[in-house]
This record gives C-alpha cells, structure tokens and sequence, in this order.
C-alpha cells in the first residue's frame, strides 16, 4: 500500500509542476511549430521573429500581466529561469556543433586565424571599450569587465546567418568563424579574471591568474586525451547494432558527460561541449552525428534567441532611447572598426573586411554570463550591469539588419575598388577546401553547390571581368592562370583536398593537369574533358577522374532509356562504366599512331 502523500491524485497544475518547465517546454513548442512555418513563408529572418516574440511574451512584456490574468500566465513566460536553462543548453548544442565542424588538425591549419586574427581582436575592442567605459566614470576594474565582454560577439547569431546566406565557406565565413573560435576560448580566462579581480586580498592577480590558466590548460588536455581513447572504441562497440536510440543515447552522452568534466574542472560546459565535437569529429561517425543532433540544435536555438528577446525591457528603452541608442551604435562602429582593421590586415579584401566587421559588431550570449559572474560578486553595479545587458540585447536584435547592411555596403566598396591580380588571394591557413579552375557555367554550379554544404573552395579564372562581378558579391573567385605553380600555391593547393578543372579550352587544361601533377604529384585532379580524345589526353597527363562532356550526356540518356527497357541496377553501372572505360581507351591507338 502507498502511503498517502503519494498514492492521491495530482491535480493538473500540479502534474505540471511535477515536471521541472514542462509549461516552459510546451509553450516553446507550440510557438516553435507556428512561428517557424509563418517566418519561412514571409521570408522574415528566423533570428528577428524569435528575439521579436521573446520581447512580446517574455517577463517585460505581456509577462508583466500574467498575476492580473490568471488565462495568460499560460501563454506567456512570467520569469526567465526556466527558459534560461533550456536556453544555456541550445549555447551548449551550439558549441558541439562548432566542434563538430572542426577537427585537432584543421584547427591547427587555422591556427594563425584563430589565434593571432582573434586574439587581437578581442585584445583591441577590448581596449578600446574599456577606455569608453573608463571615460564615463566607471570604476577601473568595472571598465576592464565591461571591455572584455563586450569584445565577444555572437557565435549563435553570426553562424546562423552565415549558414543561411551559404557563406560559411567562403573566405568571410573561415575569417569570422576563427575569431569566434577564439572568443568563445577567450570566456574561460576572462571568467577566471573576473573571480580574480572581486578577491580583496594582496595575492598577485597575474600570478593567480597564469596559475587559475594552467590549470585550465592542463584540464582542457587531459579530458581531451582521454576523450580521444574512450569515444572511438566506445562508438564502433555500440554502433555496430544500427540501433538509432543508442545512436542518439551516445551522443547525447558524450556531449552532456564531457561538459560535466570541464564543469566539474570549474570550466564552462559550453567549452565542454566544443571538446566532445572536436573529438567525435576525428571519427567515421561525425555525419551521422550531425544528423542525428542538427533538428534538436534548430529548436534549441531558437529558444535561445527567444531568452535573449525576454531580456529586452521595453519599457527600459523608452527612458532612456537617447542613451541606449548611442551605446549601441557606439557597440557597433568601435567592434566594426577593430574587426575591418583585424581582417584587412589578414588579407580579406576592403570591402569584405568592412563587412565582416559589421556582421561581428554586435554583443554575445557570453556577455550576459560574465555580466552576471560580475554583478553576483560585486564587482559591477546592478544598475550598470543592467543596462550593459540592455545593450548586448538589443545589439543581438539589430545584428540581422546591420549584417545585411555590411554586405551591402561591402558590396559596393568591391565593385569601387576590386582587388589586384596580384593580392593575397586566399585566408592563410585554409585547409580541407576544393581548388575551382575554371568558373563559367559549370564551375559556377560547384560553387553553388559547395557553399550550400559548408564546403570551403577557392576559385580562380583568367577572365578578370567575370571575376570582378562575382568577387564583388563576396565569391572567393580571383584572376589568374591554373596551369601556373605559384599561383595554385597562393590559392592553398599544399592543404586543399582537391582541384577540379571546368575549363573549356583543351590545350588549357592539359597545361594545367600537367602543372598540377608535377607539384602536387598525390592531389586528386577532376577534370572536365571536351571529348573521348580530350579525355585520354587529361588521363595520360596525371588526372585522376575525368568527365567527357558529349560522352557523358550519350550515356546519361542511354541509362535512363535502358532503365525503362528493364536492365537492372547493377548490370547498367556496369555497363556504363565499361563503356564509358571503352570509348575513352579507343583512342589510345589513335594518339600513339
């Protein structure tokens, strides 16, 4: 027999209570399933809409009537706990996310990016910030935290708008998603720095601090070096059943234990989650990986951008509009400032380094973290701390609208002054991108294709008024000559993971195959051939796969006849491929003679 406190029956309010943010989860839910079909038929910026309807159901708006109107406070969020934990958790996805898309070794490759492009410009807008703050009469170390929090800029917001303008692999989307890299690194000691700065005692806060790192560091490695023997051997014993529930309980268990180390580290568990990318992405399950998590990282997001609109008090804006305006303006040309200057020197061109500028000038989701470290301890007022949350908010919620606006005015800036055949043609440190010769129709459509995937690729054709059109619109397509080593060497041909040849001209290609080969000696070359004989030409000059235009379309519409006459699968690849080997080995006797 039950005792009596369990076996009576919960009334619905409280099984709802007995749920930890079961209302939470279900409203979000709801808003989710009608908000994100609305947004896509209005073709309105999925990033607006959430921030949008946070401000309106959020705690500072209807919210504010939910005790008044008992039917409200189902529908609206009277507080943000709840969903500032669902949100911590959609920052947490989106860091293994990043993880995932990276690797020890391409981080490594990126390494001059990451480090020397991000650390000086966290170090410069923070700088710059802090003085602003300084000059405002805030008190030193107050100055300092706001500097430093500020430098960091969105990761949730500029990835999801370079991932919807297809941009990531471009040379902008390496360059920005380097210094985010970096600035999400930069929390855990500027974390550790705030601790520092609140103690009251004599000890030395550079010493303290350079000890609080190391071991960090020594943290960092450690849960990776172990990560790495146990995640490989642990997925291929379990994955062998093909069972997607265990699949799923494997990630989310790699994910959510590694955070929980780093935590247990006195780390964040956002730095947690982009460890346990890093190590699955040195695996053969990372694709599957990324299927299996991306729909639950789409909704974790958007209730992330959802927190970030509750957090905006409008009534806030309406005391002090003057105020608030010019700090965020002022958020924005400082960081757009450091940041141009940053990526120009980097050797992004004039006007993508002004809009990578305005595409990171906004505050981070770090900020409100480091914001509320600093407040908790007394290190930064409440009213001032407040009213920096105010401005981080309302940066995050003009972002779409300024970015836009960057690239527009980027834009313009190219279509001014177009870059020098001879510039710096491509982000140092580039690794694992596609090498494009040749962008006409079909070298056009690889790009389209590699950008809607996240593929990085470069490409290069002697057409200096076709290029101009495209570099303009921010394609990382430059002038020059395939069949000339320096060039392909510039264009990061030492660390690409392939070339493929879309020139038409015959003798061109064959040039440039045979330049290719003798460099690069173990680089896959794809190449588009005119005909059988164009073909065999390209094959006996070192390139690996070879695709014969008129042949290609001949046995396209053979395969699809044969199929209706009822050939089977496999015997028509056979076939095909036999054929296609056939007719492109013909004219070997031909060439010889």
């Amino acid at each position: 027999m039950l005792p009596a406190a369990t076996s009576r029956r919960l009334n619905p309010m409280e099984e709802a209570n007995a749920i930890p943010h079961l209302r939470e989860t279900l409203l979000f839910l709801g808003l989710a399933g009608v908000l994100v079909p609305l947004l896509q038929r209005y073709r309105v910026n999925s990033v607006l809409g959430f921030l949008a309807v946070g401000m309106l159901v959020g705690p500072f708006g209807l919210g504010r009537l939910a005790a008044d109107v008992p039917l409200l406070g189902w529908l609206v969020f009277p507080t943000l706990d709840a969903v500032s934990v669902l949100a911590g958790i959609g920052v947490m996805f989106l860091m293994f996310m990043i993880g995932l898309e990276l690797s020890a070794e391409r981080l490594w490759a990126m390494r001059r990016w990451v480090f020397a492009a991000g650390s000086a410009q966290v170090l410069a807008s923070a700088a710059v910030i802090g003085l602003v703050a300084a000059a405002f009469a805030s008190a030193p170390q107050a100055a300092l935290v706001a500097g430093l929090a500020l430098s960091f800029s969105s990761t949730a917001v500029v990835m999801q708008l370079l991932s919807s303008r297809r941009e990531l692999g471009t040379p902008l989307g390496q360059a920005s998603f380097a210094i985010l890299l970096l600035q999400d690194l930069a929390v855990v000691p500027v974390l550790i720095l705030v601790g520092l700065l609140a103690r009251h005692d004599d000890a030395s806060v550079g010493a303290s601090m350079a000890l609080a790192i190391g071991k960090a560091a020594a943290a960092i490695v450690l849960i990776y070096l172990l990560g790495r023997m146990a995640i490989r051997p642990l997925f291929r014993r379990m994955a062998a059943s093909r069972q997607a529930d265990t699949f799923m309980a494997l990630t989310l268990l790699s994910t959510l234990g590694i955070a929980s180390l780093t935590w247990l580290a006195g780390l964040s568990m956002a730095l947690g989650a982009l460890l346990a990318g890093l190590l699955l992405a040195e695996t053969e399950f990372r694709h599957e990986v990324e299927v299996t998590i991306d729909p639950f990282r789409g909704l974790l997001m958007g209730l992330f951008f959802l927190s970030v609109g509750m957090s905006i008090d409008p009534l806030e804006i309406l005391r002090a509009p003057a105020l608030l305006l010019g700090a965020v303006t002022g958020l924005f040309a400082l960081k757009a400032i450091v940041v141009a200057l940053v990526t120009r020197i980097g050797g992004l061109p004039p006007g993508r380094a002004i809009e990578a500028g305005l595409l990171l000038g906004q505050g981070g989701e770090f900020a409100f973290i480091v914001f509320g470290t600093a407040m908790s301890l007394g290190l930064l007022e409440e009213r001032a701390g407040r009213f920096l949350l105010l401005v981080v908010g309302l940066s995050m919620f003009a972002a779409p609208l300024v970015a836009e606006a960057g690239r527009r005015l980027g834009r313009r800036v190219q279509r001014v002054a177009p870059p020098p055949p001879s510039a710096e043609p491509v982000l140092p440190g580039l690794s694992g991108h596609v090498v494009v010769a040749g962008y006409g129709r079909v070298g056009q459509l690889l790009g389209q294709l590699f950008d809607s995937q996240g593929i990085a690729y470069v490409a290069v054709d002697p057409d200096a008024r076709l290029v101009s059109s495209f570099h303009a619109q921010g394609l990382p397509v430059f002038v020059g000559d395939a069949s000339r080593g320096e060039l392909l060497r510039r264009l990061g041909l030492d660390d690409a993971c392939a070339i493929v040849l879309t020139m038409d001209q015959g003798p061109a290609t064959l040039r440039a195959v045979q330049a290719i080969r003798r460099e690069w000696p173990r680089l896959p070359i794809l190449a588009r051939a005119r005909d059988e004989r164009h073909a065999l030409a390209l094959r006996e000059a070192g390139a690996d796969a070879v695709i014969p235009e008129a042949l290609e379309s001949a046995l396209q519409l053979a395969a699809l006849a044969l199929a209706r006459a009822g050939l089977p699968g496999a015997a028509l690849v056979e076939l095909i491929d036999h054929e296609r080997d056939e007719r492109i080995a013909s004219f070997h006797g031909e060439g010889a003679a």
